[in-house]
């Protein structure tokens, strides 16, 4: 027996991966059906129905029809995220950030523009409904957890030391006020890039270096010049 494999094996033999893409699922038709008819007019038999499970099934994977937001909400970090950790010591937060989300614009797959999108309207629709606000503030809670180790690496202190944990909070806090802003402009059809047209690719450098600039004031500038 390969225990190895059993043990990544949650209870009910569903593999972690497969949970997590579940999961996703559940959520991506949970978000469309909140923003389409709101949150409370939304029932766990409609966000079964939509994904073609039992509502059972749905319990078993949420808590709550509330949080079968959290996995679409945290996408809107995700792809800021995995920019921020591959960043390279000997690269300013703004070039990298400006060549990274650059690069992205023209790989990124519809269906995970598609997330994206969806995500900016569960940030927005948490302005009014205290559930989901906690789910965005779940996803900058983790957000700010990988700073920690982002910045702790790129300083050489531990993650939980007190400087770097305030590095931390001050960065994750950009994140959430810059995203919200950003979707609340592309709600209200001030456009964010959808495609890598020359027009876009400019907003999108643009965008990167405002998070850029913005993390460096936060932080006093002890984050984002390059490291010899």
């Amino acid at each position: 027996m390969n225990v190895m494999a059993t043990e990544n094996r949650p209870v009910g033999g569903m593999s972690e991966r497969r949970r997590t893409r579940l999961r996703l699922e559940i959520s991506r038709e949970a978000a469309r059906l909140f923003w389409k008819q709101g949150v409370a007019a939304t029932s766990g038999d409609q966000i079964a129905d939509a994904v073609g499970l039992s509502t059972r099934t749905i319990w078993r994977h949420f808590r709550s029809k509330e949080a079968c937001a959290e996995p679409i909400v945290m996408q809107g970090v995700v792809t800021l995220m995995s920019v921020l950790h591959s960043w390279p010591k000997d690269r300013s937060l703004e070039d990298h950030l400006a060549g990274e989300l650059v690069r992205l614009q023209y790989e990124t797959r519809p269906v995970d523009l598609a997330d994206e999108m969806l995500a900016m309207k569960m940030i927005r629709l948490a302005d009014t409904e205290p559930a989901l606000r906690t789910a965005w503030l779940m996803a900058c809670d983790q957000t700010e957890q990988q700073m920690r180790v982002i910045i702790g690496d790129r300083l050489g202190r531990p993650a939980g030391d007190l400087e770097v944990r305030l590095h931390a909070a001050a960065t994750a806090a950009v994140v959430r006020v810059l995203d919200e802003q950003i979707g609340v402009a592309f709600l209200a059809g001030a456009g964010v890039g959808t495609g890598a047209d020359s027009t876009e690719l400019t907003e999108v450098k643009a965008a990167a270096v405002r998070f850029a600039h913005a993390i460096r004031m936060a932080t006093g500038g002890a984050v984002g010049d390059p490291i010899a």
